[in-house]
């Protein structure tokens, strides 16, 4: 159980006793911010002992007098730090007065307690104050967390766009310069290189446009019941239209129809992510085998090459943001680092989930589970750009 620390300013010795016996098994559940709360109570009897020791060791809610030997208690309240969400202040008084209230609550004051008052009233007032300084401390801590979060991402997309620009540019000023000799094939090289940098930029871009649809709640939807047999065996295709190097073997199998309420474009972005994944990492003469099939009210989606497969290490971090399987093995393959990502969003969006098996060398095979989509459907263009977005 955790602990707040509460001061009571107060010339009677009585009152702080009181206010002290009050809190003393006093405790405050609070689901907002997921624990338990007890306080322990620390005295001071004029306005100077409080300061110096709130100057020393600050308390999380002042109990302040406003009648005091020496200055008052409205003097402590504007000498307190400006600290907002450090420490709350509740003003007590025998004459409350609404331009007590008005003064107080200009140089600081949280609440206003009128004396003679309960123990009820004491800690009502008291959990009112630790409910709204604790949330508050949360809020600030969420908010501190969101902007490293957000310095993160845009360090590591800074670094991701900065390669092939760099790429991009090294290439055009050797064939400004014509730096490279007389041959045309050493220009067409450049060329054709600096325009694959430039289609990765474009498709992390796009990832990055349907990631942030995504976690925004803005990607409009069109759920009806879709084949996703009928799905996959356009994303085979287009795969096996694609496919100009390595010579793979793409089949497809199912049984019959796998009938999915769904939309169908968030469908196409799984399978294609999976799909062209297995075909980016395999081997030359490989093959990619893609299984669909329904059991009940789960649709599973099975997608297996015999590429260079993964270690442990690599699997448990597959599916965050901008992760891609660096290695010997891996240089020159492009990618945003977004897709699987993606497909990890959008199968939870299912009820779903997505996992892999992997062994190094032998190959990799993912499978994800999807389950019939909510009937609300929000009209509209549906977003498709991430259907082809790379990964890893």
């Amino acid at each position: 159980m955790d602990t707040l620390g509460v001061m009571v300013v107060d010339d009677e010795a009585g009152m702080r006793l009181g206010v002290q016996r009050a809190l003393r098994d006093f405790t405050v559940r609070l689901p907002d911010v997921e624990g338990d709360f007890r306080f322990e109570v620390a005295q001071a009897e004029t306005g100077e002992q409080a300061l110096e020791a709130i100057a020393e060791n600050p308390p999380d809610i002042l109990l302040l007098d406003h009648k005091l030997p020496g200055i008052s208690g409205l003097d402590v309240l504007s000498r307190l730090p400006e600290d907002e969400g450090r420490m709350l202040t509740v003003m007590i008084t025998a004459y409350a007065s609404l331009d007590t209230a008005i003064t107080a609550t200009k140089r600081g004051a949280y609440d206003f307690l009128a004396k003679p008052f309960t123990p009820d009233e004491l800690r009502g007032v008291v959990r009112k104050a630790a409910k709204h300084l604790l949330i508050q401390r949360q809020a600030r801590r969420l908010a501190e967390e969101k902007r490293q979060v957000r310095f993160q991402f845009i360090s590591v997309l800074a670094h991701e766009l900065k390669s092939p620009l760099s790429a991009v540019e090294g290439y055009l000023r050797i064939i400004r310069d014509g730096s490279a000799g007389d041959d045309p094939e050493s220009y067409n090289h450049m060329l054709d290189r600096s325009l694959t940098r430039l289609e990765g930029m474009r498709k992390l871009i796009l990832d990055l446009l349907d990631l942030t649809r995504i976690e925004s709640g803005q990607k409009q939807r069109d759920i009806a019941e879709q084949d996703v047999v009928e799905i996959a065996r356009e994303a085979v295709e287009t795969a096996r239209a694609g496919d100009e190097e390595k010579n793979l073997t793409i089949e497809l199998h199912a049984d019959g129809p796998a009938p999915l309420k769904c939309d169908r474009g968030e469908v196409e972005i799984v399978l294609n992510n999976l799909i062209s994944n297995a075909v980016k990492y395999n081997r030359q003469d490989g093959r990619v085998d893609v299984t669909i099939s329904r059991d009940g009210d789960t649709v599973t989606i099975s997608v297996a090459d015999t590429g260079i497969g993964m270690s442990p290490e690599d699997q448990d971090r597959l599916f965050r943001e901008f992760t891609r399987i660096k290695n010997e093995k891996t240089r020159g393959i492009l990618g945003s680092g977004l897709g699987l990502s993606i497909v990890r969003k959008l199968v939870s969006m299912y009820g779903g989930d997505i996992g892999v098996q992997s062994e190094p060398d032998v190959g990799s095979t993912f499978t994800v589970t999807l389950r019939d989509a909510s009937e609300q459907a929000d009209g509209g263009d549906n977003q498709q750009s991430a259907a082809t977005a790379d990964d890893a």
